[in-house]
């Protein structure tokens, strides 16, 4: 799959704030935190997000994830790209070329 080679980066736009077991995204707008747009995400979520780094590629961050969770590969897969595919929909992180 191609986009297991991609490499992403997060977009300053976005601050991320961590509340218990739940990472909170919360874009910010003319330097105004936009609270009506918050996305709550899950622990494999904010995994995830943690690993957006701009070093790691998506297949970096799957074997990650399945050396921290017992989870089939292919489902994990399948999880990370749809929710990469959910941040780059969002603007929440750009891809590095």
């Amino acid at each position: 799959m191609e986009l297991l080679k991609k490499r992403f980066e997060k977009d300053s736009n976005l601050v991320a704030r961590k509340v218990i077991d739940e990472m909170i995204l919360v874009p910010v707008t003319n330097k105004v935190y936009d609270l009506e747009s918050a996305y709550v995400l899950d622990e494999v979520g904010a995994r995830v997000w943690e690993l957006i780094d701009g070093q790691r590629s998506i297949e970096d961050i799957k074997n990650v994830l399945l050396d921290e969770y017992a989870s089939d590969e292919k489902q994990i897969e399948e999880d990370v790209c749809g929710f990469i595919s959910q941040l780059e929909k969002l603007g929440g992180i750009k891809e590095i070329v």
